[in-house]
């Protein structure tokens, strides 16, 4: 991981307008950049905000992968078909389009989470079943060499 990517902590709870546009947080949109990507999480049902750089990284690091079979080609057909170079309007709000709103379980009520180089989008509801910490968390904190 670079050094140079910013870093994304906190979370905000907000609510998406009547047009499916959110008003990204000032301090998140700071580091995000003029031009972000807005893409589907492959590991939760929710929405990811890359800046630039560490989305190319991500690219970067999928194109390295060793085995380019056929899980491989479908993981990132699927993972492009739901991404979009977004940014934000001149008051901040970022429109969300439809089919990642659906694929996020997002009608209104949101959470945007900083999680080191990128903000999760969190329909608030599904947040709150995902969220949650686990029994052994600090065994896992060990694990990584943290605690």
């Amino acid at each position: 991981m670079h050094a140079d990517l910013p870093r994304f902590s906190g979370s905000v709870e907000h609510a998406l307008d009547d047009k499916g546009r959110l008003i990204v947080p000032a301090r998140f949109r700071e580091r995000l950049g003029t031009g972000f990507i807005l893409t589907i999480s492959p590991s939760d049902p929710c929405l990811l905000l890359y800046p630039e750089p560490a989305w190319r990284q991500f690219c970067d690091r999928l194109e390295a992968a060793p085995n380019k079979d056929d899980r491989y080609r479908r993981f990132v057909r699927h993972l492009f078909a739901h991404t979009e170079e977004v940014a934000c309007d001149s008051q901040g709000r970022l429109l969300i389009p439809g089919a990642l709103r659906s694929y996020a379980g997002i009608d209104r009520d949101v959470t945007s989470i900083g999680s080191l180089t990128r903000i999760e989008i969190w329909a608030r509801e599904r947040l709150a079943t995902h969220a949650a910490p686990q029994d052994g968390d600090a065994d896992f904190m060990a694990e990584l060499g943290l605690y």
